[in-house]
């Protein structure tokens, strides 16, 4: 990518939108396992290696493994969303449901579970997890069906509520997760691999901890039960509401191979090696996409003497109240807003996608990006971007303008990454 040399060269909309694409092949090129992940391994066992695992990277870093350690006693099971699945030599890769656990979700988990039964301590079980775990590992804990965690799942995706929460309320009503994998693997050593996808890098909220000890008081959940009253079963929140504890836990390792923080900085060196003053946000943020998008918009509408690059990460959300929402996830809900705000401003481009390919609607699209003129080629379309983001139908109105991201799966999740490019005076 050619070096910015001055506010007064000439930024095409195909040039901004070449360098924005970059920014994100950058960033989720840094957590592709195929990379990172052998550097990461334990000493070889002296027994057996059982792979499991579960997540947008299940498949990819299985492989990984097969490739690193082709001299190593090796079987195993991991399970991944439809469309991110491999085929392994050594190792079973199945697929489930994603966002929603379907039947295929519930059959993985008992395998894996069976997988880890019944091993000896020179044996290692190898765990790697990532973002997407807790729907496609799904196994019902004592009372509850698949039914009322599909029902639960449906419900906490559409209440607003922070990824780490719903995760804790997965946890509760899971017979797997919340360290109960690394339970059942007892006495063999247990070593994960993990890919984080959490704000702050939460390890216990990663697929929702499944050899992570819960201690259960780590987040507060009472305002996830009253968002859930009257929207899941009674005996779902009956569960949620009793006295729990958490499983006696076997000592383990845990390492985190990639996450945000990391993809962001590779985007900020390729950022600055081409003359761009470069600020990363945070991979963290979390809020109300339409929010996020006005705080940003504040900060690129602000003055700027040289070309400038805002960087951020972490999970924002969108909270739906009327079931009739369109097509929209929370990455081209953002950017409608961020469009909205900035009316047209000049020499403003943006780029918003979930880095595992799929931004949590049926468009199959990663994201979406933003021009100057979104707002105007929207509106001779007849389109209304007010009305697009109050019926949370960013998706369709990203479609019709032909600016949707298709990355396809990824096979590794590292959350939404968002770039906002500022060129001052930029012509065109």
């Amino acid at each position: 990518m050619p070096a910015v040399m001055s506010s007064e060269e000439v930024w095409t909309d195909e040039r901004a939108e070449a360098f924005l694409r970059e920014l994100l092949r950058v960033a989720i090129a840094s957590a592709d396992p195929k990379q990172v992940l052998a550097r990461h391994l334990p000493a070889k066992p002296a027994g057996t290696c059982v792979v499991v695992g579960a997540g947008k990277a299940a498949a990819s870093m299985a492989l990984a493994v097969e490739a690193a350690w082709p001299d190593v006693a090796m079987r195993g099971v991991v399970v991944a969303p439809y469309g991110y699945g491999a085929v392994g030599e050594k190792i079973l890769i199945r697929e489930a449901g994603h966002p929603i656990p379907d039947a295929n979700s519930e059959i993985a988990a008992r395998e894996i579970l069976a997988a880890v039964q019944n091993l000896e301590p020179e044996d290692l079980v190898l765990a790697l997890i990532s973002g997407g775990g807790s729907s496609v590992l799904s196994l019902p804990a004592p009372g509850i069906t698949l039914e009322d965690k599909q029902a639960t799942n449906r419900a906490l995706l559409a209440s607003g509520l922070d990824i780490r929460t719903m995760n804790a309320v997965r946890r509760r009503l899971s017979a797997i997760k919340g360290g109960k994998l690394a339970v059942a693997a007892s006495p063999a050593k247990v070593f994960t691999l993990a890919i984080s996808d959490i704000p702050g890098d939460d390890v216990g909220a990663i697929a929702s901890g499944p050899t992570v000890a819960d201690t259960y008081s780590g987040v507060d959940i009472s305002e996830a039960i009253k968002r859930l009253v009257g929207r899941v079963p009674q005996n779902v929140i009956q569960r949620l509401m009793a006295p729990a504890s958490p499983p006696d836990m076997p000592a383990t390792d845990f390492k985190l191979i990639a996450k945000p923080a990391l993809a962001l900085e590779a985007a900020a060196a390729v950022g600055k090696a081409a003359g761009f003053d470069v600020e990363i946000l945070g991979d963290d943020l979390e809020g109300e996409s339409r929010d996020v998008a006005v705080w940003m918009a504040r900060l690129a509408l602000a003055p700027h003497s040289r070309p400038k690059l805002f960087l951020s990460g972490g999970e924002t959300t969108v909270t739906i109240a009327d079931k009739r929402a369109g097509q929209g996830g929370r990455n081209t809900e953002f950017l409608l807003a961020l469009c909205l705000a900035l009316q047209s401003r000049r020499g403003i481009w943006a780029l918003a996608a979930d880095t595992d390919g799929l931004d949590g609607c049926s468009l199959d699209a990663a994201g979406a990006i933003l021009t100057p003129d979104t707002l105007d080629r929207g509106r001779k379309l007849g389109l209304n971007a007010e009305d697009g983001l109050e019926g949370h139908d960013s998706g369709s109105y990203f479609a019709a303008l032909g600016d949707l991201l298709f990355t396809g799966p990824t096979r590794t999740n590292i959350n939404d990454f968002r770039a906002i490019l500022i060129i001052p005076d930029a012509i065109r």
